[in-house]
């Protein structure tokens, strides 16, 4: 008789159609990812958006509409949760959504895996790893927490298979105007302006790469060991904000410029204005203290490792230089310097 494991692996030596749902930064390079290995792929979003390429079908489709995604997964093998609703309607738009992508997922019988965080972890003194209790200290990390115990709730009654990636903050030219390493900052350095930071930029803190991410939710989708658990995606080792700074500064051919934190009085003035900014304020204990993730557990067991941190802050650099040319800026397919890095074993270690 065939095993699960034995015929999950015989099926992903084959075309299968996997359905993404957020056409987002790491959306789209999961995406990338699964084409390239020959793979059918639909991404869903509201507004129909995702990358342009061979083997990719934009579906225009509101996911929290449960039965309307049980049709786009008709012949579908896994569904990815890659959405990310604007920061200050977490409350109201992912409780829905979260329960209909499992609601899918069961009816369907796709494997679901879900891009996630580390909010759910208490304000941690030590490295994260995934055995830690979940003990949120913000509302959105009770969000993701739940979201993680209903998915992990139905799995373990056996009416779904089901895993979950968990990432810090994402590094890679995909970023934009959404993470601390993009538009705000990278531009500014490459003119020898002085930036700002959320938070104290002299404590280390864990940052992931937004190729690693894709990977791990590609290998978590087909490795029957995976399913049940969650994940930490390979992480390179801590840097503080400064650090990062300096060291992309230095890739540019530019002096290292001055870091400095975004007062508190600014952060609630901008957050009169921009909800998602004021969102920010119960978040901002991750980058006051030592926020590390430890992603041994998932080297260990799966057998690669983060890309080099530097390959990153490269592509970074190239995208921003490219940019400020006006030449091609697409993030739309994966960067230069970005590709599957196998580890030989006497490199795999703890990123803590």
């Amino acid at each position: 008789m065939t095993t699960i494991a034995e015929q999950t692996n015989s099926e992903t030596r084959r075309p299968q159609l996997h359905v993404i749902v957020g056409a987002g930064a790491v959306g789209t390079a999961t995406a990338h990812r699964l084409a390239a290995q020959g793979h059918h792929v639909k991404i869903v979003s509201r507004s129909g958006t995702g990358p342009r390429a061979k083997n990719v079908e934009r579906v225009t489709l509101d996911a929290s509409r449960p039965q309307e995604l049980v049709r786009v997964l008709d012949q579908a093998t896994v569904l990815y949760n890659c959405a990310n609703p604007a920061y200050h309607k977490w409350a109201t738009d992912w409780p829905p959504l979260a329960a209909s992508l499992l609601d899918a997922a069961t009816k369907s019988g796709t494997v679901l895996v879900t891009m996630s965080n580390l909010y759910g972890y208490a304000n941690p003194s030590k490295p994260m790893t995934e055995s830690d209790a979940l003990r949120p200290s913000s509302a959105k990390g009770k969000i993701r927490s739940d979201m993680w115990q209903a998915a992990k709730a139905a799995h373990d009654f056996g009416h779904v298979r089901i895993t979950e990636a968990r990432a810090s903050d994402y590094l890679g030219p995909q970023v934009g105007a959404n993470g601390h390493m993009g538009d705000r900052v990278i531009p500014k350095l490459l003119k020898g302006k002085p930036v700002t930071v959320f938070g104290n930029p002299r404590q280390p803190h864990s940052w992931t790469a937004i190729d690693d991410a894709a990977r791990a939710l590609v290998t978590l989708a087909t490795s029957p060991r995976a399913w049940g658990h969650a994940w930490h995606v390979p992480t390179a080792p801590p840097q503080t904000a400064e650090q990062l700074v300096h060291r992309i500064c230095r890739i540019a051919g530019v002096g290292p410029v001055k870091v400095r934190s975004i007062p508190n009085f600014v952060m609630s003035s901008l957050g009169l204005v921009a909800p998602a900014i004021r969102e920010l304020k119960e978040m901002r204990y991750q980058f006051e203290h030592p926020f590390v993730i430890d992603s041994s557990a998932f080297t260990k067991e799966f057998g690669w490792n983060h890309n080099p941190l530097e390959n990153t802050l490269e592509a970074i650099v190239l995208h921003y230089q490219a940019r400020e040319r006006g030449s091609e800026t697409s993030t739309d397919k994966p960067p230069e310097g970005l590709s599957v890095n196998r580890i030989s074993p006497p490199e795999a270690r703890a990123n803590a």
